[in-house]
This record gives C-alpha cells, sequence and structure tokens, in this order.
C-alpha cells in the first residue's frame, strides 16, 4: 500500500474500523522469542491503534481478540491470552474511561474464566456512558455461532407465536446480532499478509473494504492505520449499485 498523504488523511475516516490482529507468533518466531513475548508486544499494538483512532475521529473500532477456534490452541497458550486479557483490563481500563471510550465485548462467555467476565461486566458497566471511541473487543468470538444463536433466538420467538415467518427481514434478523446497535464497519483491515476473513463478522462486514497488509500485528503503528485509511479512501463504495 502506499504511504497516505495528508490530503487523504484529511478526508472524514471510516466510522467504523475492524482489525483482525494477525501475526504475534510469527513476530515472535523471528527473533527467536516464546509466542507469548508476540502477544504482549500485540498488546501495546491495542494500545497505539486506540489511541490513533482518538486522534482520527474514527468512533468505532472492533478488534479480533480471540476466536472461538482459538480454544484449539496448546492449553499453555490459552492460558498465557487469557493472562494477557486480565492484564490489559485491569491496567487499561482507568486510561481508557479517562479518555471517553466505551468498551463492548461481543462473543459467547460461556467458557471465559469467571473472573475475566467479571473484568467484562466492569469494564462495560464502568464505561457505558463514554462517547469518544466504542472499543469492541470480539472475544471467544465466532461469527457463525453468532448466526445460528440470531436464528435460534428467531425460531423460538415464531415458535411461541411472538413473530410471523413474514415478518422476518434481514434489518429484523440483524436485531439478534451482538451487534445490532453498531455501524457495520467500513474497513476490515487483516495484518500478517494473510487474505481471508476467519470467521469474523461475516454479515456485519459484506460490503466493508477489505484491506490487507504484510505488517505483522506488534509493528502495527499510526502508519500502518493511515495507509489502510488511504487505500479506504481511494475505494469506490457502490453497495452494489453504480457510481455517476
Amino acid at each position: 500500500m502506499e504511504a497516505a498523504t495528508s490530503s487523504q488523511i484529511g478526508r472524514a475516516p471510516p466510522e467504523h474500523v475492524a482489525i483482525i490482529m494477525d501475526g504475534n507468533g510469527r513476530w515472535a518466531r523471528s527473533r527467536g522469542l516464546p509466542r507469548m513475548a508476540g502477544h504482549q508486544r500485540g498488546a501495546d499494538s491495542v494500545r497505539t491503534t486506540v489511541s490513533c483512532c482518538l486522534e482520527l475521529g474514527i468512533s468505532h473500532l472492533t478488534l479480533y481478540a480471540f476466536s472461538s477456534e482459538n480454544w484449539k490452541r496448546p492449553p499453555s497458550e490459552v492460558d498465557d491470552l487469557m493472562s494477557l486479557m486480565r492484564l490489559y483490563l485491569r491496567r487499561e481500563l482507568e486510561e481508557l474511561h479517562r479518555r471517553q471510550v466505551r468498551v463492548r465485548f461481543i462473543g459467547a462467555r460461556v467458557r471465559l474464566p469467571d473472573d475475566i467476565v467479571a473484568l467484562i461486566d466492569e469494564a462495560e458497566a464502568k464505561t457505558r456512558e463514554n462517547s469518544e471511541l466504542t472499543l469492541v473487543v470480539a472475544l471467544d468470538y465466532g461469527s457463525h455461532n453468532e448466526i445460528v444463536r440470531a436464528c435460534r433466538a428467531m425460531a423460538a420467538e415464531v415458535a411461541a407465536g411472538q413473530l410471523a415467518i413474514d415478518d422476518i427481514t434481514e434489518e429484523r434478523f440483524e436485531r439478534y446480532l451482538e451487534t445490532a446497535d453498531l455501524p457495520h464497519p467500513d474497513l476490515v483491515i487483516r495484518t500478517s499478509g494473510e487474505q481471508r476473513l476467519s470467521n469474523f463478522l461475516l454479515w456485519q462486514s459484506a460490503y466493508a473494504e477489505l484491506v490487507f497488509t504484510d505488517t505483522l500485528w506488534p509493528d502495527f503503528s499510526k502508519q500502518t492505520l493511515e495507509e489502510a485509511i488511504s487505500e479506504f479512501h481511494r475505494r469506490e463504495r457502490r453497495y452494489g449499485g453504480t457510481i455517476g
């Protein structure tokens, strides 16, 4: 991607940026370090990215922190990731609140440790009224699972006579998704050179612009974000229609 120019960054930023944070393990391996070192450095990139979004006027940032498939990783790595999540929430919550960041979590919580669920509840309650940036953390999240759960909820209402089949529309269906109160992503960024969505916001990203960067997540910087936004501004968003 080309470097962003000041005139391009001066344009209105995308409202909602979603990021698949990938490459922590490769970053660590290339330096002869344990994988956990990559995850720790990746947490620093989260802090940097939140600051950049506040500076650029982006109102929503969604980060893919832990997928429903990540439970397949070695138990020791899963434990390390959960410990890092605990540390991040305890260390960053006050600063996020001070900067008027609203923290939201999406994903199933039944497999998460109880203390992490308590920290999530605390973060969401403490920051609920903040309005500078909504930070959405996808934790134990999988889009397939989210869609299935939404279908089950709608089916239950149909079975109970509370919803007519003819009243099921795309707009109605979205009310059952965890992101019902959030705008759809305008821009989805994936780091580390991989070019797939990996079960992330599949419904919501139907018309998002996808930008893939070779930058590993621990090396993600303000410049990387600005380059992705510059690429976003070069796209013509037609939503299935035509321009002109």
